[in-house]
């Protein structure tokens, strides 16, 4: 049997501490994922679940979006994976008496790991206005609760639809389709905090605003950077691909402000040598100081440019433009100020460069840590220059790799859930269901919150995820969800989310992956797309925990239904009973999925087109690959000050906390830790364990304050310092954001050190 959940919430600010690791996975990972699974699931389920997970007939991770090989392990999962897996297939319910014995003044009092830990939950729940709980409400009650508020607005813009990455590409694309039917494009997601510097800086520069590359680039490729990304917690299947680059010659530039156990050795679990030596990953080692990123590109592009014969001239002149405006601002590059921008040795610099030149290959991979900063997409714009001097897109084995977080928020994206739809998308859904979208541009993320905030929204759906806890500014964010009208969450577990409501709300549960899907024409499969454009089946196998559980799909057709009415021409009944008839129009209105079922009937799915990478064609305005020559940025820190960055632990998925352990950087039992350079830590006069409230520093004068943080002395660059979300969102304004993508800059906080009360 599944051990029962946590009754009193655990402490979270008095962690032990230890030395770092320098090797990530092994049989420490092997241990620790069995031994999650079996606390969640039991013995036996926990075996039969993770057994299918990531096989061509079994289900899509409900973790990260890294892709799976051709050929699979039968333990195509990580760690990681295992933890996500087990979260979702666990025997833990929250029922009815749940909420009838914590009102939610009591959950609003709990850590999201105490919410996280009870379980799933089995019935729609409702919050009436007044009330100090939530009760059982029928999915009927529900969806006329939800359509009596839609319906009250004076405008469809008076409403935010939230999407999280989970969502398969059937629902995300019935759902933005329901939305814009009702007359709004406000669908922020999840990209909006992440990813959306990348596709903003790509959809400028190459025209297609994802990665160019395959899974099997990474493998021939000559040289990998890996730029502001920590696979080995954040997607540790990436570290199998790194290995076997190496195992074929590959270098691979670790770029990042910390060092990270699985960037320095990988003990592949999988294999009898990673079990014993393991596989060092990186030769060498850039230490960067937070948010300079740009200005070492920029650096190494001139430096580049200056070398005879270093630039692949016939495919900047066939294929690019803007190449001498660049050039001549890359020519202005200086070395002092590069090297007080990336706190890096000129030694360093000099060997990435002879690195650089003696690759005819190379690919770049980054995450977070270069799209979360105010100059964020000028820093991606400047990694795309770096490619395109040496002819390294649409190359085998090179070209950009942005790393997507949740398992399908690129799929999401690509299916039409976005604020600022492009006008052929528009057109194709007027074409295929006979009515008029909306053309003017909704809400992102921080637009939304700051439309809740000021009562220019008064209805708040959220499809998956956990809103108030992913986004910045949290009491801004908080106090704008409570002037909500109406806040409703399609929930597979409970998280804070649920307990930050507006006048009336409303928990929807729903099918989780791993769970089978049977609607009118029999059991369903739907359908994602990974990090690097692959569109595969999942089929989940398990029976749902609970009877009284919708699929995403169901949810939303049966919405759709209840709030247009008679007046929609969509087939939502249909929809509902058959997804293949929902991939019949997907495939004739989203390019690239002509024959989507035909296509995905194939095992392991197919390649969705990227004509820079297929072809060389770069559909954007100029026709060409467009260099850019944006001014170089990069944070400036006052003195007494340190440069914080925002970061998952090792027992964390995004907002969902799994344990209270960071196995890598030695922490455990705890979450409240501030990570700082002993020397910055001596001259700031923090000893190694005291304790200090982190203080955030904007131009607003706000001062945001996260208390009772225990300092840990760590080889953080120094200036720099980290400490884990959604702990420290609080610091981050919600202004705060980067120019064009309006991501919310976590990486890069001024922050100052005040001795707590904690001691």
């Amino acid at each position: 049997m599944a051990s029962k959940p946590p009754q009193g919430d655990p402490v979270q600010d008095a962690p032990e501490v230890a030395e770092p690791r320098h090797a990530a996975a092994g049989l420490p990972a092997i241990g620790h994922s069995l031994r999650m699974a079996q606390q969640q699931m039991g013995v036996r389920r926990a075996a039969l679940t993770l057994l299918r997970v990531n096989q061509k007939d079994g289900f899509d991770c409900p973790g990260c979006a890294w892709p799976e090989p051709g050929r699979r392990h039968t333990a195509e999962f990580c760690e990681n994976g295992a933890k996500a897996v087990a979260e979702e297939a666990t025997l833990r319910r929250v029922t009815p008496d749940f909420f009838a014995a914590h009102p939610v003044a009591d959950l609003a009092t709990r850590s999201g790991y105490w919410l996280g830990q009870q379980g799933r939950l089995t019935h729609p729940m409702y919050l009436a206005e007044g009330a100090d709980r939530y009760e059982p409400v029928s999915w009927e009650q529900a969806f006329d609760i939800v359509a009596e508020e839609l319906t009250a607005l004076d405008s469809p813009d008076e409403a935010v639809f939230y999407t999280s990455g989970r969502t398969s590409n059937e629902a995300a694309f019935l759902y933005q389709l329901f939305v814009r039917e009702f007359g709004t494009n406000n669908l922020p997601d999840c990209s909006n905090m992440c990813h959306e510097s990348s596709g903003s800086a790509l959809t400028e520069t190459l025209g297609v605003g994802k990665g160019s590359v395959l899974l099997d680039d990474l493998h021939q490729a000559d040289l990998i950077i890996v730029a502001g990304q920590n696979p080995g917690t954040n997607h540790p299947r990436m570290l199998s691909a790194l290995e076997k680059a190496k195992a074929g010659g590959a270098r691979i530039i670790t770029v990042n402000p910390l060092p990270e156990a699985g960037l320095e050795r990988f003990k592949n679990p999988q294999t009898p040598k990673g079990l014993t030596r393991g596989a060092a990953l990186t030769d060498l080692f850039l230490q960067i100081r937070l948010g300079g990123d740009q200005a070492l590109f920029r650096l190494l592009n001139k430096l580049i440019i200056e070398t005879d014969g270093a630039v692949d001239e016939e495919f900047v002149g066939t294929y690019t433009h803007g190449y001498e405006e660049f050039a001549a601002a890359a020519r202005t590059a200086d070395w002092d100020e590069t090297l007080a921008a990336t706190g890096l040795e000129r030694s360093a610099i000099e060997r990435a460069l002879r690195m650089v030149l003696e690759s005819r290959r190379t690919v770049v991979c980054w995450a977070m840590g270069l799209t979360q900063h105010k100059h964020a997409v000028p820093t991606i714009r400047e990694v795309v220059n770096f490619l395109l001097l040496r002819g390294n897109v649409g190359r085998p084995g090179a070209g950009v790799c942005p790393v997507r977080g949740h398992s399908n928020v690129q799929g999401d994206r690509t299916m039409g859930i976005f604020e600022r739809p492009g006008a052929d998308l528009l057109d194709a859904l007027e074409r295929e269901f006979g009515f008029a979208p909306p053309r003017e541009h909704g809400y992102d993320v921080v637009r939304a919150i700051r439309a809740l905030r000021d009562g220019a929204a008064k209805v708040f759906f959220a499809m998956g995820g956990n809103f108030v806890s992913a986004s910045p500014d949290t009491e801004v964010t908080e106090a704008a969800m409570r002037r909500a009208r109406l806040t409703v969450h399609v929930s597979t577990k409970l998280n804070r989310s649920h307990a930050v409501t507006g006048a009336r709300a409303l928990i929807l549960p729903t099918l989780g992956r791993t769970e089978r899907d049977l609607q009118g024409s029999g059991e369903q499969f739907v359908t994602v797309e990974d990090s690097m454009g692959m569109v595969h089946a999942s089929r989940g196998r398990l029976d749902p925990a609970s009877a009284h559980l919708l699929s995403e799909p169901a949810i939303v057709c049966r919405l759709a239904r209840r709030v247009l009415g008679h007046e929609s021409r969509t087939p939502w009944e249909e929809f509902e009973k058959d997804y293949a008839t929902i991939r019949d129009r997907i495939g004739r209105v989203i390019p690239g999925f002509e024959d989507f079922n035909a296509r995905v009937a194939v095992p392991g799915g197919f390649a969705l087109p990227h004509a820079p990478r297929d072809e060389r064609r770069f559909p954007t305005a100029t026709g060409r690959a467009n260099f850019t020559a944006a001014p170089v940025e990069h944070p400036h820190l006052p003195e007494g000050r340190l440069l914080l960055q925002t970061l998952r632990s090792h027992d964390q998925y995004n907002t969902t906390i799994y344990g209270l352990d960071d196995r890598y950087r030695g922490i455990r039992n705890g979450r409240r830790v501030v990570l700082v350079n002993p020397a910055d830590a001596a001259a700031l006069g923090l000893s190694d364990g005291s304790y200090t409230d982190l203080v955030s520093e904007w131009e607003d004068g706000v001062e945001r304050r996260a208390p009772g943080f225990r300092v840990v002395h760590y080889p953080t660059a120094r200036g720099c310092a980290a400490a884990y979300y959604p702990e420290t969102n609080v610091l981050v304004p919600l202004d705060a954001t980067a120019d064009t993508s309006n991501t919310p800059a976590s990486k890069s906080v001024v922050v100052r050190l005040e001795r707590s009360a904690l001691g």
